[in-house]
C-alpha cells in the first residue's frame, strides 16, 4: 500500500508535465518516422500492386529486394519475476524453462536476494564478525545456468540484522531502509559476488549484470536520494573490489526518474557505473498516451547518450485497475512498443514472465490480472503467445512502404526459409478503436512456384485462455480437465492462408481482418 501511495504521489508530479505531452509525441515520432524511413528508403511498389488490394483496406507493402537491416531480439534479453525465493519452486522453475524454451528469454531478474527468506546474511553486532549462508541462492542459480540463463542480479533488500529501522514492502517483507553500517553492506555484497565467482568462474559472471537496488524513488527506500547514491556509490565499488570488468549499474527507479542526478554523480565521483538502468509503465503519465513508452524510452536515450547502455529492467502494459494483463489488450501493446522502441535500449525486461507471484501474498485464482503472462497452472495468456510470435521473427527486417493509421501496424522479418509478418490493432483504454481489414503485398517472391503460407492469431477468441476460463464459469480451483481446456484455448493454431500472385515477383494476401487490441501473423515459406 505504502507503495502504491507512493507512485501516486509521483504520478501527480510527472502530470504537471502533461501539457508538453503533445510537443513530446510530435518530437518522438519524428525520430520513430525516421527509422521507419531509413527501413523504407527507394522502396519499390509498383501500382498495378497497388491496384491489387480491395478498396478501403490498410495497404502493407513490404519489398524483399531491398537492403535488409537487423531485426535483433533485444526484448528476449530479460525478463522480470517477483522476489528470489519463489526460484526455489518446482512450478517456478518449470515456467521459466517454458519462458527459455518457447520466447527466446536469456536473463531473468528478480528482487530480494538478501531477504531473511533466503538465510544469507546475519549478525549479531558490531563486536562480531557476519555469517553468510549462501546455498539457497546458489540452489537457484545453478538452476538457471542449467537451463542456459542467467541473472540481472537485483541487489536488494537490506537483511534485517543490517537494517536500520523496520519498514519493509510486500507480503514477503522485504526491509527497505539504509543499512546502519555502509561498510558491513559493502563487504556483504563483496563477499556475496566473490561466492558468485568462486562458484561458476569469473567468465561466467562477468556476462552477468549486477544492479542496485530497486525504485529507490517510489517506496523501496527511506533513505531518500542522497542515501540512494551513498549506497549506489559503496555497491559498485564493493562489485568492482571483486573485478574491475564485471557489470554493475542503477539507479533502478521507477519512472525514468533520476537519470540526470545519476549521470551527474557518476561524474563527479568518478564512479565506474556500467550502464543506467530504470523502469516504466505506460500508466505513469496521465491522461494516457499511446505512445508513452516510446516518449520516456526516448528521453532517456537522448539523456544517457549513444554510449552507455541503458537497461529498461521493468515494463508491461500498465498497472490498471483491474489488471489487463490477462487480455489481449497486453499482446498488441507489447507487439507494438515492441517494434517502436527497437534500437533505443540495450534491455527491455517485460514484468513479469508468471503469476507464481507473492507481492500481495499468493493468488489463487488462476486468472486475476496478475502480472505474468503465464497463469498458474502453466497456461499461458495472450500475452505469452505475443512473445512467441515475436521469437519466431527473423533476423533481419524487411522493408515496408511508409503507411499511415491511428491504430494498426506492423512489422515484416525474414530469414533464409520464410518471411514473417507481425501485423496489430492497438489503443489505450477509451480512445476510438474499430476492426482493421487489411492488405499485404510481399514483393520478391518468385510465384512461379507454390509457397505455403499461415495465418495466427491473437484477440478475444483466438489464443485466448481468458476467454475460456471465463466461459466455464471463473472457477477458482479449476479442475485437471479444465486445466487442459484452458491451454488448449492458448494455443495459436496455425490456419493455411491463400495468397494470389499479383505478377511474377509479388503475392498478395487480402481479406484480412484485425479486431481491436487484436494481432495477426502471417508465416510465408520461401522454399
Amino acid at each position: 500500500m505504502a507503495a502504491t501511495l507512493l507512485r501516486t504521489l509521483a504520478l501527480l508530479v510527472v502530470c504537471v508535465c502533461v501539457a508538453t505531452c503533445a510537443k513530446d509525441v510530435r518530437e518522438v515520432r519524428a525520430v520513430s518516422e525516421k527509422v521507419r524511413g531509413d527501413l523504407s528508403d527507394d522502396i519499390i511498389v509498383k501500382d498495378h500492386a497497388a491496384a491489387a488490394c480491395p478498396q478501403g483496406t490498410l495497404n502493407f507493402f513490404a519489398d524483399l529486394t531491398q537492403p535488409l537491416t537487423p531485426w535483433p531480439h533485444y526484448w528476449e534479453r530479460c525478463v522480470g519475476s517477483g522476489h528470489a525465493l519463489l526460484g526455489l519452486r518446482a512450478d517456478w522453475q518449470r515456467q521459466l524453462k517454458m519462458a527459455r524454451d518457447e520466447l527466446g528469454f536469456k536473463y531473468v531478474r528478480f528482487h530480494g536476494i538478501f531477504d531473511d527468506d533466503l538465510s544469507v546474511f546475519s549478525w549479531s553486532g558490531a563486536d562480531t564478525q557476519p555469517q553468510y549462508s549462501f546455498y539457497n541462492l546458489d540452489t537457484i542459480y545453478d538452476y538457471l545456468l542449467h537451463i542456459g540463463m542467467r541473472p540481472i542480479v537485483e541487489l536488494s533488500f537490506m537483511p534485517g540484522d543490517l537494517a536500520s529501522g523496520t519498514d519493509t514492502i510486500f507480503h514477503y517483507k522485504g526491509n527497505i531502509t539504509p543499512p546502519k553500517d555502509y561498510g558491513v553492506w559493502a563487504e556483504l555484497v563483496k563477499t556475496f559476488v566473490q561466492h558468485m565467482v568462486d562458484r561458476y568462474g569469473l567468465t561466467e559472471v562477468r556476462k552477468w549484470f549486477f544492479e542496485v537496488w530497486n525504485e529507490p524513488n517510489c517506496g523501496f527506500w527511506t533513505g531518500g536520494q542522497a542515501g540512494y547514491f551513498t549506497l549506489l556509490n559503496y555497491t559498485v565499488n564493493a562489485v568492482k573490489a571483486v573485478d574491475t570488468q564485471l557489470q554493475v549499474g542503477g539507479p533502478a527507479t521507477c519512472q525514468s526518474g533520476w537519470i540526470n542526478e545519476t549521470l551527474e554523480y557518476v561524474r563527479e565521483n568518478s564512479l565506474p557505473l556500467d550502464f543506467i538502468s530504470t523502469h516504466q509503465y505506460p500508466t505513469d503519465v496521465q491522461p494516457l498516451q499511446r505512445d508513452a513508452m516510446l516518449i520516456a524510452v526516448s528521453k532517456t536515450r537522448d539523456t544517457v547518450g549513444p554510449n552507455m547502455p541503458v537497461f529498461y529492467t521493468e515494463y508491461n502494459d500498465g498497472l490498471f485497475s483491474p489488471g489487463l494483463h490477462d487480455t489481449s489488450y497486453a499482446s498488441a501493446f507489447a507487439i507494438k512498443n515492441i517494434i517502436d522502441i527497437q534500437g533505443l535500449l540495450e534491455v527491455f525486461s517485460w514484468w513479469t514472465f508468471n503469476d507464481v507471484f507473492e507481492e500481495g501474498g499468493l493468488i489463487s485464482t488462476p486468472m486475476h490480472g496478475g502480472f505474468g503472462m503465464m497463469a498458474l497452472y502453466d497456461v499461458p495468456k495472450p500475452a505469452w503467445r505475443a512473445f512467441q510470435l515475436l521469437h519466431h521473427s527473423g533476423e533481419n527486417r524487411v522493408s515496408v512502404a511508409p503507411y499511415s493509421h491511428p491504430t494498426a501496424g506492423v512489422l515484416v522479418t525474414r530469414n533464409d526459409t520464410h518471411v514473417h509478418v507481425i501485423m496489430y490493432n492497438h489503443q489505450i483504454p477509451g480512445d476510438p478503436i474499430s476492426t482493421v481489414n487489411v492488405c499485404v503485398v510481399i514483393n520478391g517472391v518468385d510465384t512461379t512456384r507454390q509457397h505455403r503460407a499461415f495465418a495466427e492469431v491473437i484477440d478475444t477468441t483466438h489464443s485466448n485462455s481468458l476467454t475460456a476460463w471465463t466461459d466455464m464459469g471463473s472457477p477458482e480451483y479449476p479442475t485437471h480437465n479444465q486445466i487442459a481446456t484452458m491451454r488448449a484455448s492458448s494455443h495459436m493454431l496455425k490456419t493455411p492462408l491463400p495468397y494470389v500472385p499479383v505478377n511474377a515477383t509479388a503475392v498478395m494476401f487480402s481479406g484480412l481482418s484485425i479486431v481491436p487490441q487484436g494481432v495477426m501473423a502471417i508465416t510465408l515459406h520461401l522454399n
